[in-house]
């Protein structure tokens, strides 16, 4: 019976943190983060810290709401510039912008 070995050695709390770091180098929110971390066998919930407290604290957190909603309002209004007849395009458009300024209120980020 071959069973998966674990190492049965933690991490200590700096290169945890560290590795969090490599994972917002390569794009990917604090949620993302915590599935790639999961998958690698370390457990978030074991540190002392959060994920978006340390992204908070090195300057690189980003809300994961605001990003999704901003690159779903990116695809839509290059859609509609490429077909301006496409009137559906253009009410999503409309209404996926109001859902940004709806967070960034909330967040206290400026409009732009």
């Amino acid at each position: 019976m071959a069973e998966k070995e674990k190492s049965s050695e933690k991490i200590t709390q700096k290169e945890f943190e560290s590795r969090v770091l490599q994972l917002v180098e390569s794009g990917l929110t604090s949620e993302k983060i915590g599935e790639a971390l999961r998958k690698e066998d370390i457990h978030p919930k074991e540190f002392e810290k959060k994920i978006s407290h340390i992204l908070k604290e090195k300057g690189k957190y980003i809300n994961p709401d605001l990003k999704n909603v901003e690159e779903k309002f990116h695809r839509i209004k290059d859609h509609f510039e490429k077909n301006k007849q496409d009137k559906r395009a253009k009410r999503e458009k409309d209404r996926v912008f109001s859902q940004v300024r709806k967070i960034k209120i909330y967040q206290k980020l400026p409009l732009k």
